[in-house]
């Protein structure tokens, strides 16, 4: 490792045998001086130096003024005298396990412009967390200086972080900009961006205004393809016009029905294959926030990988927007199902925890896919295995990365690419008309995919939620679980031709179930009402460890069978808020009100004996007929993978879904 200073007159700019710089990673501060999230940009207290205790009171106290290091720019920061700074933070350290895991680099340098009296002190981390002190490098002049750090990425094959500190001496220092390079000569890629959309035109239209604003992003994008599938149009809003003007031939919307996200992003894929024009197509939900520097890291990223890779970005919650929803994601095989991926902590709140005190944060995570509220996808990949699957949501960006990788091109979750999404815990989508399409396509993608003869305990866990929301009065979504089974049975054939119309259909029947029949206020129901006061005062029993889980399941059901005394159907018997809804407290009543998870309605959850034996039967029935039929089954959906997600066929949907519009 060397350290240098360089006069910005005298420097040209190149590493080592003339190979040029590349800049992999600039530093960047906060746009629009956005408190809330300046801890994901700079943190005041000094990063994991030894000044770092001494120095926390003044610098929280500065951050509350403004700022952690007075004037922020886009891309520079004051130090006031005497303060220190660091850049060990989400956006601005350097995820030096990722580059030295996936790409051809194996040095990086730290070229950075600064003024005044300061010291520059570099440290990195291990994947373990621990950190040390590698460089350091001082300055004291008025006139702006470049200093560059050489740094090897060989240490890092399980993690780790590089960032820098930068302590002021007797006068302001003034950093102008950072940035991480790499010598090479690879070629500079292209993106398209691809946004899928229904019915948020102002989200949409705010992610074409923050394109604009960076001319740098700008430089890297062919083409913004924006799929319109609501009624309520991106054209049609008042601030598009200039938006569009200002992206100019880069920008295309287009109008089809609604084919969900898949049919969206299906068609963004295949909009880009058809220009020719890009390396890569940016795949983006319409109600995100971008980071755009994460657009250049991306693609950046991407052209520097050893193999053709996906590149995702993560998700902060766009309520609490220093809170990260999951660090990488996985599919657990043998259940089926994705989560968190190991040695992960999801709903990480970085001003809270920052990067250099959270040892976790600095192991490097491989994830099996990357949600598609950000991922970047070669073309070269969609040229080998297709598009999207004909999912319409849910399970479509999993069962893409693990397609992918069978394929041989991994997907890498790259710290310091984000947007801002709603958080999940606002909505509980397993209940409502969605339920189908988390039953269907997590059975699908199982028969593609699954190592596993029969998908493992996947059948088993089917079974289980299914009765759980038949014990627990959800009788709609047990019964669009039992539709999903249905159509799954039906073979590979009936994706395509369902993707269309199956949306009204599915609203439709579960509009007749007293638990989808919700209202706006509590009163607009009966008052909660019971006939007897509960037995010597006691309130809901808790079953406790998995032997009284199954005890009282089995009750449960016992009780299901029972007739319904005429007083709870005309009141219900209890209020349940929606984080309390669990099936086992539900079994324990005849009838409940119970609010949403967006705490905007309530609905009047009503047992109703016959459903339930019916529900019961024809679950029995389906799963014992999947697992019968699983091995002929995953046959046939493996042999139309090809013809399911090809260009062609799609094409095919898409022209549907615009009849279908009309």
């Amino acid at each position: 490792m060397t350290a240098q200073a360089v006069d910005p007159a005298t420097a040209d700019g190149t590493g080592a045998q003339d190979v040029p710089l590349r800049v992999l990673q600039r530093v960047v501060m906060p746009i629009d001086r956005d408190l809330d999230v300046l801890k994901l940009y700079v943190d005041g207290r000094g990063g994991r130096g030894p000044e770092a205790t001494a120095d926390a009171a003044e610098s929280a106290a500065g951050e509350r003024r403004r700022g952690p290091g007075g004037a922020l720019g886009r891309r520079s920061l004051t130090v006031p005298p005497g303060r220190r700074v660091s850049l060990c933070t989400y956006f601005n350290a350097f995820p030096a396990g990722y580059w030295r895991r996936w790409t051809e680099v194996s040095q990086v340098t730290l070229r950075a412009r600064i003024s005044g009296e300061a010291m520059l002190i570099v440290y990195r981390s291990s994947a373990k967390g621990h950190s040390q002190r590698v460089a350091s490098l001082s300055v004291d002049d008025s006139t702006p200086r470049e200093l560059t750090v050489e740094l090897s990425l060989e240490p890092f094959i399980d993690g780790g972080w590089y960032w820098f500190d930068i302590v002021a001496g007797g006068r302001e220092v003034v950093l102008e900009s950072a940035e991480w390079c790499a010598a090479t000569e690879r070629p500079r890629g292209t993106t398209s961006i691809g946004i899928t959309t229904y019915n948020r035109p102002d989200f949409c239209v705010g992610q074409l205004e923050k394109l604009v604003q960076f001319p740098e992003v700008l430089e890297v994008i062919d083409e913004v393809f924006v799929i319109d599938q609501g009624t309520d149009r991106v054209s049609d809003h008042p601030r598009f016009a200039a938006a569009a003007e200002a992206l100019g031939d880069r920008l295309t919307v287009i109008t089809q029905g609604n084919l969900g996200g898949s049919g969206g992003f299906a068609r963004c894929m295949a909009e880009t294959l058809d220009a020719g024009r890009s390396d890569y197509v940016l795949l983006l939900d319409d109600d995100v926030v971008t980071e755009p520097e994460g657009i250049l890291r991306a693609v950046t990223f991407a052209d520097l990988c050893r193999t053709p890779t996906l590149v995702g970005g993560h998700m902060f919650s766009l309520y609490a927007r220093s809170v990260l929803h999951s660090y990488g994601e996985t599919v657990e095989p043998y259940r089926w199902f994705w989560g968190a991926a190991p040695n992960t902590r999801p709903g990480h709140d970085f001003a809270r925890e920052p990067l250099w005190s959270t040892p976790w944060l600095h192991r490097r995570v491989d994830v099996d896919y990357n949600a598609w509220w950000m991922c970047l996808i070669p073309v070269e990949v969609i040229r080998q295995i297709g598009l999207a699957m004909p999912f319409f949501i849910k399970w479509d960006d999993a069962e893409y990365g693990l397609r992918a990788r069978s394929a041989g091109f991994p997907t890498v979750t790259l710290p310091g690419a984000a947007v801002w999404h709603m958080p999940f815990h606002d909505k509980d989508d397993t209940i409502d008309w969605q339920a189908y399409y988390h039953e269907r396509n997590r059975l699908v993608s199982a028969l593609v995919h699954s190592p596993y003869e029969r998908a493992g305990n996947l059948l088993k866990e089917s079974l289980y939620i299914t009765v759980k929301h038949a014990l627990a009065m959800q009788y709609s979504a047990a019964e669009l679980m039992l539709q999903a089974m249905t159509d799954v049975l039906e073979g590979p054939e009936h994706m395509h031709r369902q993707i269309v119309g199956k949306l009204a259909e599915l609203r439709a029947f579960r509009a007749r179930f007293p638990d989808a029949q919700a209202k706006s206020r509590i009163d607009h129901f009966p008052p909660v009402r019971r006939e007897k006061p509960p037995k010597k005062g006691r309130g809901v029993r808790v079953p406790k460890g998995r032997r009284a889980m199954y005890a009282h399941a089995a009750g449960a059901a016992v009780k299901q069978l029972l007739p319904v005394k005429e007083f709870a159907r005309r009141f219900p018997q209890t209020a349940v808020p929606h984080m309390d809804q669990r099936w086992w407290l539900l079994t324990q009543f005849d009838s409940a009100l119970v609010s949403s998870a967006d705490g905007t309605k309530v609905a009047w959850y009503q047992r109703d004996p016959s459903r339930f034996r019916s529900l019961i039967r024809r679950t029995l029935a389906l799963h014992a007929r999947l697992a019968k039929e699983w091995p002929r089954l995953a046959e046939d959906y493996r042999a139309a993978m090809g013809e399911v997600t090809s260009p062609d066929r799609w094409k095919r949907t898409f022209e549907a879904s615009v009849r279908e519009r009309q």
